[in-house]
């Protein structure tokens, strides 16, 4: 089973959980800027294998990217993928369902309900990296934002086990 999910994160500062002394408020630098990183993201709940894909904009052309250079990889190891996607309104266009019947040998696509993120398995990755990367934290450009997050989710990739307990209540 392969959850799928996109998520932007945003350059301006957000608090989270801290301390500080008692009528002292933690102070966050901002820039005023307001850009973000746009993320695919997929990660097959057996294995805790994660994959992603940035990129400026979300579409159905860039999804259909996503799911030819990153979603296919799962298709190497010669078994049918459960693909779970949420309503986003590009994963309903002619060319992405057309990807789909392309592909129908070996990805069966299941659409979850509308407004639902509590069942979708990456929703919990976003916030694991939000918590453990972007909050708290000042991101003076663009491409600051860029290297913590792709950082990130390369440390997830290269060690699954960060992520199995959130993964574990999908299974």
């Amino acid at each position: 089973m392969i959850f799928e999910d996109e998520a932007s994160f945003r350059q301006d500062s957000t608090l989270h959980r801290t301390w500080s002394r008692v009528g002292c408020q933690p102070i966050v630098p901002v820039t005023g800027k307001r850009e973000s990183v746009k993320v695919f993201g997929c990660v097959d709940l057996h294995s805790a294998e994660f994959d992603f894909m940035i990129d400026d904009v979300f579409n159905h052309k860039t999804y259909t990217v996503f799911l030819e250079t990153t979603v296919s990889k799962f298709f190497e190891k010669n078994r049918r993928i459960h693909y779970i996607q949420d309503g986003a309104s590009y994963h309903r266009d002619g060319e992405v369902w057309y990807w789909f019947r392309e592909n129908r040998k070996w990805i069966e696509v299941y659409n979850l309900p509308a407004y639902s993120p509590e069942f979708n398995a990456v929703e919990t990755l976003w916030k694991f990296t939000r918590k453990e990367a972007t909050h708290n934290a000042s991101f003076r450009s663009k491409s600051e934002i860029l290297d913590c997050v792709t950082d990130m989710f390369k440390r997830i990739q290269h060690d699954p086990s960060w992520i199995t307990g959130y993964l574990r209540p999908f299974i």
